[in-house]
This record gives C-alpha cells, structure tokens and sequence, in this order.
C-alpha cells in the first residue's frame, strides 16, 4: 500500500488549496479513504472522509470549507479547502485504514 498526498503550501487567510491523495497497492474503489492533519504540539484528527460510494463525512470544524471527492479512475481522493483560516496550518495525511499513512503534506495558513 503506497499513499502520496501533494498540493499543500501556503496560503492567506480566506484563500483556497487543494489537496490530493494518490494511492496503490489495494482495490482503492473499494476502500473509504479519510483525511487527517496533525498541528505542531497536537494529535493528529480526522478532517473528513469519504467512503467508498461516495458518502461524504467532515468535522464540524470544516464543514462548510473544505470538500472531499474522489476519482477511482485516477485512485485519488482529494481535499478543496477554501476559507482557510490560520488554525488550519497543519501537515495533512491520508490513510485507508488507519495503518497505512502516506508522508503528509504541509498547509500553512497566515497573513
């Protein structure tokens, strides 16, 4: 099982970023894929996820924000985040699973 996350950076308060989450190694159309990001000093929490027919769940802290999709085509799952606000800077992971973690990707958000 292989998890590549990409498309963080920078960003200004209010402005937008999206995420992607590239996986291999299993039957990715079958499998929910969930969204997690971990702040410095801080656990790392669930931001929202997508089962594997299209249900979509977010924490209340992005709801509203940040949208979650997939393509089985391309077994990607991404993360639209608009109205970032700076208590979103954290480094953002998907997982399958759980056990299975990709590197993570930063998400700084600041004026």
């Amino acid at each position: 099982v292989q998890l590549v996350e990409s498309g963080g950076g920078s960003a200004q308060p209010g402005g937008s970023l999206r995420l992607s989450c590239t996986a291999s190694g299993f039957t990715f159309s079958s499998y929910s894929v969930t969204w997690f990001r971990q702040a410095p000093g801080k656990e790392r929490t669930l931001v929202a996820k997508i089962f594997s027919g299209g249900r979509t769940f977010y924490a209340d802290s992005v709801k509203g924000r940040f949208t979650i999709s997939r393509d089985n085509g391309k077994n990607t799952v991404y993360l639209q985040m608009n109205g970032l606000k700076p208590e979103d800077t954290a480094v953002y992971y998907c997982t399958p699973n759980g056990v299975n973690w990709g590197q993570g990707t930063q998400v700084t958000v600041s004026s």
